[in-house]
């Protein structure tokens, strides 16, 4: 299965994430956000956008790309609304209504929205010339449908899914910048003088100013919160963990009172991790600023200090 090649993202993480937003209200950057309405006439779920999110990521890391994932929710709207149905007709479950009777996998299996999605994606890659069919024929291709009309009426919203899940859609709902956010280096900032491993971490997040952020991304075009502090600290030879649920735990605690250039600034974000983890982290860079890669719709960007101070729920220093 495809699911065996998935590089940087672990199936530990994937879970995670879609159990969390499940409950969340979604900031979809793109044209359909958690509230729109569906082709069908019914409104798109907190529950639905994140079995959505499931897909794109799984379609990202097994190389399908943005044509993968249209494809994969184009059909996963037809077959079960993005909802992961534990019943359907003829023994399909599931949120491609996979039938186990076909040889798409256990009940078990084709109801994990992962393993489902690869299931799916496995198929669509092994047909020739995959990539330049339209989203409908290529769901048509994989799900063998009695009724293959039924696809065309998704398309639409599978392409604003994924626009808005991968970052590339125009944003119409993002959240307003922090006051005093900017992606440009201020004036007279200079690199702090400290352990060369900060100056170096320090150094590679200044460089991606301006990038777009890019759930799951480790660079180099784009990256997401914990991706851009555990690169940066890579450039520097020191090695963090992937997600911020683990990096809360690297170093050693701090305080804002000994606050130091290169410190990790944790708060709970928009999705907490496990057991109410941090979900979200920043790194202090001196003279009263901190880089971060904030949100789908919001490039990596400076922030005072003082915007996070009433949001910090750990500080960890990675270079004593």
């Amino acid at each position: 299965m495809l699911l065996g090649l998935v590089i940087g993202l672990s199936l530990f993480a994937i879970e995670t994430r879609a159990g969390a937003l499940s409950a969340l209200d979604l900031n979809l950057c793109g044209s359909l956000p958690v509230g729109s309405t569906l082709a069908d006439g019914t409104t798109l779920t907190a529950a639905q956008a994140a079995n959505a999110q499931v897909i794109v990521q799984v379609a990202e890391a097994a190389g399908a790309g943005a044509q993968g994932a249209i494809d994969a929710l184009t059909a996963a709207l037809t077959e079960s609304r993005l909802r992961n149905d534990h019943y359907g007709l003829g023994g399909a479950l599931g949120l491609f209504q996979e039938t186990p009777a076909d040889g798409w996998g256990t009940p078990a299996e084709v109801e994990n929205p992962i393993y489902a999605t690869d299931a799916f994606l496995e198929r669509l890659l092994s047909i020739p010339g995959w990539q330049a069919l339209p989203p409908a024929t290529a769901a048509q291709a994989v799900e063998r449908s009695a009724y293959p009309g039924r696809y065309q009426a998704w398309v639409t919203d599978a392409t604003d899914l994924a626009a808005g899940l991968l970052g590339t859609g125009t944003c119409t709902n993002a959240e307003p910048p922090l006051a005093g956010a900017t992606t440009s280096i201020p004036a007279g900032y200079q690199l702090p003088a400290g352990p060369p491993q900060v100056v170096t971490a320090i150094s590679y997040t200044l460089a991606q100013l301006g990038k777009p952020y890019e759930w799951g991304g480790t660079g180099p075009n784009g990256y997401d919160c914990s991706g851009l502090v555990m690169m940066a600290y890579r450039a520097a030879g020191i090695d963090l963990p992937r997600t911020t649920y683990q990096q809360v735990d690297a170093g050693q605690p701090a305080s804002l009172a000994d606050l130091q250039p290169g410190d990790l600034l944790f708060t709970e974000g928009t999705d907490p991790g496990p057991g109410g983890l941090p979900g979200h982290v920043g790194m202090y860079i001196g003279d009263g600023l901190v880089i971060d890669a904030p949100e789908t719709g919001h490039p990596i960007e400076l922030t005072p200090l003082t915007s996070w101070t009433g949001q910090i729920v750990a500080i960890r220093q990675i270079v004593p």
